[in-house]
């Protein structure tokens, strides 16, 4: 088992290489143009720049200073482990066996992160093989962490470059088919969640989201004041969302593509914030700050308007 020790230098080697890549690809020069408290998040750390939902992403989208949150997945380990990923199980594109071997697409059902310990799961790349999907990201070797890791080393990395901590939006992975068999059971999920959030020492940096419903019911039933986005890919009538909620989340996040101004209006009449995903280009991005949108989930934080 590695050691605390081990882990720090290996988060301090991961700055590093983190900031070498910041020399080859220069943070954009960025001016404050927006509204005061306007919500730049970095997805899954900065996925265009850095393999996806590992420390490395997560600091790369850090030398951003208008980046504000970093969003990220939350899985579950056979140990009870929160493993930050976007997937249940390692997907073929992007990840490795120990030995090296590219994984592939009929091995995934096999390797579920809920069947597996934490130190199995660590034993696996999912950063050198670089993404196709994203040209500009800089492979590297990387593995999934837990939750834990990636605290322990952006608050590393904030103390080292001076910087105010980040927020953190944590999602819920969850789905009605996974329950006991790709992750918990949805209430016992968000129980494990909660007593982590409170032991980091976050709470008040925290916005917890998920497309489940039932999710977020159970954040809310373990503690109401908990920060919380309903996640759309759907277009779901508002109104319909919040009675089936029980309750109107702090903030409303859809896919890009189904906002205009009505949308943010009535997302503000309701007393919720509207923060998009994902937006990759900038004159998007500037098109949904000029609609009013209160913030914004993009793979390429340095595309950023400036």
């Amino acid at each position: 088992m590695e050691t605390m020790k081990g882990r720090i230098r290996r988060w301090k080697l991961a700055v590093m290489a983190i900031l070498s890549i910041g020399i080859m690809q220069p943070a954009m020069a960025q001016a404050a143009i927006f509204p005061a408290g306007f919500d730049w998040q970095g997805h899954r750390g900065a996925r265009g720049l850095a393999p996806e939902n590992t420390v490395p992403a997560f600091l790369r989208a850090l030398d951003f200073p208008l980046v504000r949150t970093l969003e990220m997945d939350l899985a579950v380990s056979a140990d009870g482990k929160l493993v930050v990923s976007h997937d249940p199980v390692f997907a073929a594109a992007i990840s490795s066996h120990p030995d090296g071997l590219e994984v592939l697409e009929t091995e995934v059902p096999m390797l579920r992160l809920y069947a597996m310990s934490y130190k199995e799961i660590a034993q696996y790349d999912v950063g050198k093989l670089g993404n196709p999907r994203f040209p500009q990201q800089v492979a590297m070797p990387a593995h999934k962490p837990t939750l834990d890791d990636v605290v322990e080393a952006v608050r590393l990395k904030c103390n080292a470059d001076n910087r105010e901590m980040p927020f953190f939006n944590i999602e819920i992975k969850s789905n009605p088919n996974w329950d006991g068999t790709l992750t918990p059971p949805v209430e016992a999920f968000a129980k494990l969640v909660e007593k982590k959030i409170k032991a980091l020492g976050i709470s008040d940096r925290v916005c917890v989201q998920s497309f489940d419903k039932r999710a977020l019911r159970a954040v809310y039933a373990l503690n109401p004041q908990r920060v919380l986005a309903f996640l759309d890919e759907e277009g779901e009538d508002l109104a319909s969302v919040v009675q089936a909620l029980g309750f109107t989340p702090a903030i409303y996040s859809p896919y890009y593509k189904l906002v205009d101004r009505k949308q943010v209006e009535a997302v503000h009449r309701r007393g919720m914030r509207i923060i998009p995903w994902t937006v990759n280009e900038t004159a998007e991005m500037q098109s949904l700050v000029d609609l009013g949108v209160d913030g914004i989930i993009t793979d390429y934080p340095n595309r950023i308007p400036h």
